[in-house]
């Protein structure tokens, strides 16, 4: 994540947490983090992981795609957001044994619609760059696949995800010598006058 990003992201957590009248103290419980994190999350000092700012934007009672929808590279694009496998969070819920939970994504639905599709890549399998008006959530099933956007790319291997801003141009593309599969879950946020 570049550094204008950093900013925007921390500058929309403490103003959304003034406009509440919530203190950095109460945040940091909501949140279930330290008041120091937070502190330094505001400050730009410190990145956090996908799921801790999904647990802030939620106990600023934010919906994501609202929280995100403005922010931009300085060029005017968002940069996706990557979360690698081994940086899942696990937990456990009571009275489930051998049960392996792991949290990857944490989304509210309240105002959006979501679509849930398993998407196949065949090897050389390819299409022209496509825009949609949703924000696009990639979980690698199996297989390896490189996102190409206009001016970057990201190689997602089995277990990796990717959040972004479906309004940039992009398209897979099976990087590897098998079938490639993924979750797909597609955002749509509604508009209620439109």
């Amino acid at each position: 994540m570049e550094d204008d990003i950093l900013l925007q992201i921390s500058n929309r957590i403490k103003e959304r947490r003034r406009e509440k009248n919530i203190t950095v103290q109460d945040l940091a419980t909501k949140a279930n983090v330290s008041k120091g994190l937070i502190s330094q999350i505001e400050n730009s000092r410190t990145i956090p992981s996908l799921i801790v700012l999904i647990d802030i934007i939620k106990a600023l009672d934010i919906d994501l795609n609202v929280f995100f929808k403005d922010i931009r590279h300085k060029e005017g694009r968002q940069a996706p957001i990557i979360k690698r496998k081994s940086e899942y969070e696990h937990f456990e819920k009571e009275d489930a044994h051998g049960f392996h939970y792991q949290r990857i994504f944490t989304q509210s639905i309240k105002n959006s619609t979501v679509d849930m599709v398993i998407l196949e890549l065949e090897p050389g399998a390819h299409r022209p760059m496509v825009q949609t008006e949703a924000y696009e959530y990639k979980y690698i099933l199996n297989g390896t696949v490189e996102y190409q956007f206009e001016d970057s790319s990201y190689t997602l291997k089995e277990g990796d995800s990717m959040l972004f801003d479906g309004r940039l141009a992009h398209t897979p593309k099976n990087a590897g010598k098998g079938k490639a599969s993924m979750l797909v879950l597609y955002f749509f946020e509604e508009h209620p006058n439109a």
